[in-house]
């Protein structure tokens, strides 16, 4: 009788040597399979997606000749593969975080990650702020990475059912420029913001009353100044102060929606906070809806309001029941890491939500015409009036420094396309709307060490 242990026995090495090789192909399945050419679909979409990441560079890695194109294949799932060297795959990472909001990394840290990570185009989303765009343009020069000012607002669903009343979070995407009408988004924003502060104080009173003696000054240290304390924060300070082993168990025991200590805040209507980020010009999608206790009624009536996509990616895969959900609803499918930077094995890297070029093609097919339109106003703005006010709408998250290159501004004209350059197409930039905003600032000075660019206070 052959023993468990006993691996020479010929017909015992046979079926392990086909289980491991069945395990092998049963892992490079999960991996994404086979690999294949691009269709022309794929083809196309790469070749579009590509100029967009690289429009301010002459020459750019991925060559759109048929012969740069022919080192790229795509697996089963639609995810762009290199067959040689020297090409560098289109990563997006369209959710993550810093310390501006409860992220652990700052921006510069943050972008200086993502470009470790091969990131090409990264999404700042902090929640209920975009006080950190500023520094994450500005580190992101440095490392060749595209920014996509981004924000995750908090808000409150609800409906008619009070039990059915639950969190939900939308994530913008907006132009270099930002968000016209950004008065009124900031406003909103700041409410959120206040709100927080209430709410987390309400936490930490609730976790006293459970006989967990949480000091406020620890929760505000942990957030840092001026940042409006969220759960994670409170979380933190849990561990810290030995109440809980892990983050996990202070959301499990205390922290999760309806737990314990758990608090709401000043939060507007999600159909409220879609509304605004289309009119301000910015592209609305619905966060991690995985989270939602009913996601149908709330994607329904999101839809309604103008919401034009759904994470449906992670960095496990794609989730059927969502895209399946996006599907019906007519909406991008999207996804991101939702990297806070916590680390530990629970928490997804930046930069490892494999997104297919064809969805990034979709994204960019519905966002550029929205950012485009949105980039337009806020130059006719400054055309109509050239002030220090309105040139600060342009050049609302750029730090002076970066106009004063080696060519120098000789009139509006000039700073309008060194802004275009690296976020609209020639074709984009040329037409005739673009054109008259150009002939209006033709002879408008700048003087740029007379302009103060207001940067958002968190």
């Amino acid at each position: 009788m052959v023993g468990l242990g006993d691996n020479n026995n010929p017909s015992c090495q046979n079926n392990i040597s086909s289980k491991a090789k069945d395990k092998k192909k049963n892992k490079k399945k999960k991996r994404g399979g086979s690999k294949r050419k691009m269709t022309a679909e794929q083809t196309s979409a790469f070749k579009s997606v590509t100029e967009w990441v690289y429009l301010d560079r002459h020459h750019h890695p991925n060559s759109s000749s048929t012969a740069g194109l022919s080192s790229w294949v795509v697996d089963d799932f639609g995810v762009q593969k290199s067959l040689g060297r020297g090409t560098e795959k289109m990563v997006f990472e369209l959710h993550s975080h810093s310390k501006h909001s409860d992220g652990f990394l700052s921006p510069s840290k943050l972008v200086e990650r993502a470009h470790g990570n091969g990131v090409k185009v990264l999404a700042l989303t902090d929640h209920d702020t975009m006080s950190g765009i500023t520094e994450a343009v500005e580190a992101a020069r440095r490392f060749g990475i595209k920014i996509i000012p981004g924000v995750e607002i908090s808000t409150i669903f609800s409906p008619r059912n009070p039990e059915m009343e639950e969190p939900v979070h939308i994530l913008a995407y907006y132009s270099s420029c930002g968000p016209t009408r950004y008065e009124e988004l900031d406003k909103l924003l700041a409410n959120i913001r206040e709100g927080r502060y209430v709410r987390a104080k309400d936490m930490v009173l609730k976790l006293n009353k459970l006989k967990l003696p949480l000091k406020w000054e620890h929760v505000t240290k942990i957030a840092g100044k001026g940042v409006a304390p969220g759960r994670l924060h409170v979380a933190r300070a849990m561990v810290e102060a030995g109440y809980v082993e892990n983050l996990k168990q202070a959301f499990a025991r205390y922290l999760y929606d309806g737990g314990p200590a758990y608090s709401t805040g000043s939060e507007p209507l999600a159909e409220e906070a879609v509304q605004l980020i289309c009119e301000t010009g910015g592209l609305a999608v619905l966060a991690h809806p995985w989270a939602l206790k009913n996601p149908i009624p709330i994607i329904r009536r999101l839809k309604d309001a103008g919401l034009h996509g759904m994470e449906v990616y992670r960095s496990d895969g794609r989730l059927a029941a969502y895209n399946d959900l996006a599907d019906t609803y007519n909406l991008l499918k999207l996804g991101g890491s939702d990297y806070h930077g916590r680390g530990g094995h629970g928490e997804s890297e930046l930069g490892s939500v494999n997104l297919p070029v064809v969805v990034l093609h979709d994204f960019l097919k519905v966002a550029r015409p929205i950012w485009c339109s949105a980039i337009k106003d806020i130059l006719e703005g400054y055309a109509k009036e050239p002030s220090d006010t309105n040139f600060a709408k342009i050049a609302r998250f750029t730090r002076m420094g970066s106009f004063k290159g080696s060519t120098p501004l000789s009139c509006g004209k000039d700073l309008i396309d060194r802004c275009l350059a690296s976020w609209l197409t020639a074709e984009e930039q040329q037409n005739d709307e673009f054109e008259a905003i150009r002939l209006k600032l033709s002879h408008a000075t700048i003087n740029l060490s007379g302009v103060q660019v207001p940067i958002e206070t968190k």
